[in-house]
């Protein structure tokens, strides 16, 4: 469990409540119960540490106030619209036997496991939290799910879970899907081997050459036809010479 030093403060203005954020301190306060709320101030350092880790909102932390412990779990954290820095946070006593509603994540453990996400399979989530209702002091850290031995088109329902007597959703009357194991959405082609693009290629290019052969054999012999002129213009002078000398 995890914990913090807290101070309580005594302020009134917003004036003060700046003096304690320059101070690298957050403003807090501890409800419930029957006790008064509290307020404290906390590290803004160490809050920053522990919001950075997974599900603040839902786990318990125990607060020294002025040396005197209390568990408490933290119910709000406000930020600067600016810096985005932590401005204020809400606690929450833990008080035995007091039941609330707390959202508590979902972890999904031994996907190397799966013979579904071997194949290709895909994870969809439908829930990564569930909102449960249960004693503060028996609030899980987690929900888990093992995927161990999975397949596809398996699916995993709210009483798939194993909950404490005491802890039970608020969803009530109906088996709620938390996660689904589904066939992959993209299938790829095949791809085709380069021996076989390359040969591919090279009936192409004896196809281009071909083609152009055949093409030069189509064409009419212009210098030929230039020929078969001249002999005939050749012609026409000796015989014009042969008259003559008849003559």
């Amino acid at each position: 469990m995890n914990s913090l030093e807290a101070n309580i403060r005594d302020n009134s203005t917003k004036g003060q409540l700046n003096v304690i954020r320059k101070n690298g301190n957050v403003p807090a306060i501890i409800y419930g119960g029957k006790d008064q709320n509290q307020k404290i101030s906390i590290s803004k350092k160490l809050l920053k540490v522990l919001i950075e880790k997974e599900n603040f909102l839902s786990n318990i932390i125990t607060l020294n106030v002025n040396g005197n412990p209390q568990n408490v779990l933290p119910r709000e954290v406000k930020y600067h619209i600016i810096s985005d820095e932590p401005s204020h946070v809400d606690f929450l006593r833990v008080l035995p036997g007091v039941k609330i509603k707390i959202e508590v994540p979902v972890n999904f453990i031994n996907h190397e496991k799966s013979p579904g996400l071997k194949r290709g399979g895909v994870l969809n989530i439908v829930r990564r939290k569930v909102e449960l209702k249960c004693p503060s002091e028996k609030i899980p850290e987690s929900l888990t799910i093992n995927l161990d031995g999975v397949d596809i088109g398996e699916s995993f329902k709210i009483s798939s879970i194993e909950l404490d007597t005491e802890v039970t959703p608020t969803i009530q009357g109906r088996d709620f899907v938390i996660a689904t194991l589904a066939a992959p959405t993209v299938m790829k082609e095949p791809e085709k081997p380069a021996e076989a693009e390359a040969a591919e290629g090279e009936e192409g290019a004896e196809g281009a050459e071909g083609a152009a052969a055949a093409a030069d054999g189509d064409k009419p012999a212009a210098d030929g036809a230039k020929g078969d002129k001249k002999e005939g213009d050749d012609k026409k002078p000796a015989e014009k010479k042969s008259a003559e000398e008849k003559k």
